[in-house]
């Protein structure tokens, strides 16, 4: 296994992101010593969701339409319901993602976050799981779907919810430092 240390991530999120799905995988791999950049469509901060309440405004680092995938060596994306559906829409987080899967850079996603993946054509002929509503959506775009609290096939890395974070986190700093 090599060394995470000094390896550049990036976590793509917006409004409405499950707090705890963005704020726990930053806490692992700032403690692997990885570089980790919040990137959104947002410029300042996003606001963070305790599952349908409102939580904290969290701060990002780096406005989406001023970073290239291209420095990055893998992605993060945390789910909540409204934030992957935002960024879904939004063609330049679609074509940031894309560029992970084409180039087969490591991607971990927890919870809403696959349906990002959906879009940037990242889950065909892929085992995954998620939050079990994306199931059918996971399907239909040519995934496996499977209940488990994590899964990784290849460079992708999935897990279902926050009470999957402890094995999510640890999974993708092992994955991340391949």
């Amino acid at each position: 296994m090599s060394d995470i240390a000094g390896r550049n991530i990036a976590v793509l999120a917006t409004d409405g992101v499950e707090q705890v799905e963005l704020t726990e995988p930053v806490k692992a791999l700032k403690a692997a010593s990885a570089h980790v950049t919040v990137v959104s469509p947002q410029r300042e901060a996003i606001q963070g969701m305790n599952h349908d309440e409102k939580a904290d405004r969290l701060k990002v680092d780096q406005a989406l339409d001023s970073v290239s995938a291209e420095t990055f060596d893998a992605l993060v994306l945390p789910g909540g319901v409204a934030n992957p559906d935002y960024l879904r829409v939004n063609p330049s987080a679609v074509a940031f993602v894309r560029h992970f899967v084409e180039a087969g850079k490591p991607i971990a996603a927890i919870c809403h976050g696959p349906w990002t993946l959906i879009e940037a054509d990242g889950v065909r002929s892929r085992r995954m799981t998620s939050w079990p509503s994306l199931r059918t959506d996971l399907t239909n775009a040519g995934a496996q779907w499977e209940d488990s609290p994590f899964v990784i096939d290849g460079t992708l890395l999935t897990s279902r919810k926050p009470d999957d974070l402890p094995d999510f986190c640890r999974e993708m700093v092992r994955l991340f430092a391949r």
